[in-house]
């Protein structure tokens, strides 16, 4: 993976921005009776940017310390924000927003502890096509009243939840790991001694 630059202002990050302040546009459209529609064009619009961003980041070599935190931060909170309000809509059931809320908590917290023993694990393509799947379902959950005989959108959440899960296992076997590769260094270094 390449370094990333102290660089803020860039196209990607700008797209990042956009996707942050898009969430309370989201929100207060996905809450006011009769603009749900309207809300899934924001959350498409959204989507869409994360792809673009990432791209320009890469084919322009615009990656930015910045994005490297906050283009994820914006992805999560976006997806989390529009299955929320799903669920409170009654859209879709509470149980895959709780698995990603409890799989999210548990990254947050191999992401401090990777800190702390100065490892980084890049993201993989298991992550990104889990985020995928599960913006997939989203979308069509706005559709759901018209898969009553065959929850279509259900079952596309529920690869996509499976996806993820297997990222998190993925990420938990990267860092266990690499922490016990730095242990190991140690030792070999007092043993040297």
């Amino acid at each position: 993976m390449r370094e990333g630059s102290n660089r803020i202002w860039t196209a990607p990050n700008a797209l990042t921005m956009l996707r942050l302040l898009l969430i309370p546009v989201y929100w207060v459209l996905m809450m006011t009776k009769g603009n749900e529609k309207l809300a899934l064009v924001v959350f498409l619009v959204a989507s869409v940017t994360d792809l673009i961003d990432g791209w320009i980041a890469r084919r322009f070599n615009q990656i930015t310390n910045f994005g490297k935190l906050f283009d994820p931060l914006a992805d999560k909170l976006m997806v989390l924000s529009v299955m929320l309000s799903l669920v409170l809509k009654g859209m879709l059931p509470a149980l895959p927003l709780i698995v990603l809320l409890l799989k999210e908590a548990l990254m947050i917290y191999g992401g401090v502890l990777m800190l702390r023993h100065q490892v980084v694990v890049y993201a993989k393509p298991i992550g990104k096509i889990a985020q995928l799947v599960i913006v997939c379902a989203l979308i069509l959950s706005f559709f759901g009243d018209h898969f009553t005989a065959f929850p279509v959108h259900l079952i596309v959440l529920g690869v996509g939840i499976a996806l993820t899960l297997g990222a998190l296992f993925y990420y938990a076997h990267a860092c266990l790991t690499a922490i016990r590769a730095e242990k190991q260094a140690e030792l070999t270094k007092q043993e040297e001694k």
